[in-house]
């Protein structure tokens, strides 16, 4: 099965997830990954260097991103503080033919919500900093604000044209290579826990390995031994905070085989240790 990310948001009747993200959180550096809700990223400092798809960005403070329904999304932040709402479209459907088209649509990937939305779309800008605003703070009537806000925002998309029909097939990081490039991303995040070399990784994309490593650069951002090594500090960064196993212990249990190097590399891409992480 092609791996994607599967995981209950908010509540039963309110599943919008809120994230607030800086440089402790475990997925402060966003590994590559896909689900099938949409997400919506505001930047509240520093930059974030982000893929999505056949597309990169830097994003700056005020600035939105739009992560469109199974589109494969990763980030690097560069000293970047931001936040992450994330749900489904089919909350908000309504009975009126228009908008419940317009949000199969999307569902469907026949439409693309623009992805980049710089702080000059004022009006864009002020409906998304509502709903953030509301989901942060939670004051008795947050829900009502939220909803509300979400169906101005996506008003705002219709009105002011902020969509396009799905794009045909460019280069590299086409259509035809997102399959592949999923392949891979399930393979590594259903074994990071194992020893993978790239030629494994490789054949789960069925791509000789010299072919495989410009491909992945190319559609990520990483090399895969740089994004297997995320995903794995990235996970046992989650173990650090959630359960009492040791350090020895979660090194391994996430593929490491060297207490020394999973150390290096945790410090690499933590700028602190996995001790004093687990302390702060």
């Amino acid at each position: 099965m092609i791996y994607n990310e599967l995981k209950p948001r908010g509540t039963a009747d309110f599943p919008i997830e809120y994230y607030y993200i800086d440089k402790n959180h475990t997925r402060y550096d966003m590994s590559s990954h896909w689900h099938s809700e949409l997400e919506i990223i505001r930047i509240l400092d520093g930059e974030l260097n982000v893929k999505l798809d056949n597309e990169s960005y830097t994003a700056q403070k005020g600035d939105i991103i739009i992560v469109n329904p199974e589109t494969v999304h990763g980030a690097i932040p560069a000293a970047c503080v931001y936040e992450c709402l994330v749900f489904h479209m089919e909350f908000l459907y309504v009975d009126t033919y228009s908008c419940r088209f317009f949000i199969e649509s999307i569902l469907n990937r026949e439409y693309v919500i623009k992805s980049y939305i710089p702080l000059e779309d004022s009006e864009f800008h002020s409906a998304v900093n509502a709903v953030f605003d509301a989901m942060s703070h939670k004051s008795s009537g947050y829900k009502f604000t939220v909803i509300g806000a979400l169906y101005r925002l996506f008003g705002i998309i219709v009105d002011e044209h902020l969509y396009s029909t799905a794009s045909g097939d460019r280069g590299m990081s086409s259509d035809k290579n997102l399959p592949k490039l999923k392949k891979v991303l399930s393979f590594i995040r259903g074994n990071y826990d194992k020893q993978i070399a790239l030629g494994d990784m490789a054949t789960s994309a069925g791509m000789s390995s010299k072919y495989f490593c410009y491909f992945f650069k190319e559609m990520t951002g990483k090399t895969p031994v740089e994004y297997l090594n995320g995903y794995r500090i990235e996970k046992a960064s989650q173990k650090l905070l959630n359960t009492d196993l040791s350090v020895t212990d979660i090194a391994y249990s996430c593929g490491f085989n060297d207490l020394s190097y999973f150390i290096k590399t945790f410090k690499a891409q933590k700028g602190i240790s996995p001790t004093k992480f687990r302390k702060a």
